[in-house]
């Protein structure tokens, strides 16, 4: 089961998911969608605590290091009130990633997730649980059984259908401008072929004797 939220502190309004238990986020850490140099979606959890992990899927144009403060209290908020230990405790500190980010391998425990790159972790400080914004999100909460795998692999078959149009329209777009160049080169080197036409030479002796004529009365 994941736990679905609709954070309104932004427009459009963004979405969070919360896996229910350690199980629920080890399919999160496994089936998380990437973006690959910007990923779309962010994983939050208490630093040095048990927590449940908490993403946040990035709007059109946005990145992890581009998320609205008032989008991440909500989502550091969301984080400290789904830890046991972390929501009874004041001066939490909450750490999120890219979601491309999250190392795991068989050593570690369910749930429990390391880094490629720690240079690509931030922090946030939550001095106290803020609870008009956990009450505001609670109220947003759905509950959902999704097919984690089918969903990355449905967003990444509409992102090659994009990626295949972007191409296809490029390819178009330079057969134009190719078929531009050309046409223009061939009216360049042939601007002056109509003036060496035979039918469009005329002779001196062809002139009328008036032509030579200087005009000086």
């Amino acid at each position: 089961m994941v736990y679905y939220f609709k954070s309104t502190v932004v427009d459009p309004p963004a979405f969070i998911y919360v896996g229910k238990d350690k199980i629920e986020n080890e399919d999160l850490i496994k089936f998380g969608w990437d973006e690959d140099v910007c990923p779309d979606v962010a994983q939050f959890h208490v630093d040095n605590l048990s927590s449940a992990h908490v993403y946040v899927r990035m709007r059109p144009g946005e990145t992890w290091t581009s998320i609205p403060k008032e989008l991440l209290e909500d989502c550091a908020q969301l984080t400290k009130a789904n830890s046991i230990e972390g929501n009874k405790k004041d001066n939490v500190t909450i750490i999120y990633t890219p979601w491309s980010n999250l190392r795991k391998d068989a050593s570690m425990a369910a749930g429990q997730v390391s880094f490629h790159d720690q240079k690509m972790v931030k922090k946030i400080h939550v001095p106290v649980r803020q609870n008009v914004i956990v009450n505001r999100l609670n109220k947003t909460k759905i509950e959902k059984f999704p097919d984690l795998r089918a969903e990355r692999e449905e967003d990444q078959k509409q992102k090659n259908k994009a990626e295949r149009l972007r191409r296809e329209e490029q390819k178009a777009k330079d057969r134009q401008e190719k078929q531009e160049r050309e046409q223009k080169k061939w009216q360049k080197d042939h601007a002056y072929d109509d003036m060496f036409q035979e039918e469009n030479m005329i002779s001196n002796q062809e002139r009328d004797a008036g032509f030579y004529e200087d005009d000086f009365m």
